[in-house]
């Protein structure tokens, strides 16, 4: 189980104590407990072959989210086909020191 920093016990002491006040009106709530109702509903099994990496790497980060892997999996699929996944932009490293690396091409005879 992930561990509670605290800001995170700040704002469970406040939630136990009654502190804490929604800000959604009675419309959101609707959507969102619609939208829940609608991912919840799981009426279709499937299976699919995964390679034994990327299972193992699926199954790490349901660990780190708390949740189990099938239910990463069927998260991340109902995102991808409603297009709230989105794509990470992909760091490039730069050499060390500031340096621009060159690329030799090939001399052609």
């Amino acid at each position: 189980m992930p561990r509670i920093d605290a800001e995170e016990l700040e704002i469970l002491d406040a939630y136990e104590k009654g502190q804490l006040k929604s800000v959604a009106t009675k419309a959101e709530i609707a959507k969102f407990k619609a939208a829940a109702r609608a991912t919840a509903i799981k009426d279709r099994r499937v299976n699919i072959r995964l390679s034994s990496g990327d299972l193992n790497d699926i199954q790490v980060k349901a660990l780190e989210e708390g949740i189990p892997y099938q239910t990463l999996i069927a998260s991340v699929l109902h995102k991808y086909v409603t297009g709230r996944l989105t794509e990470q932009p992909k760091t490039v490293a730069k050499p060390a020191g500031g340096a621009t690396e060159k690329r030799r091409t090939p001399k052609h005879s």
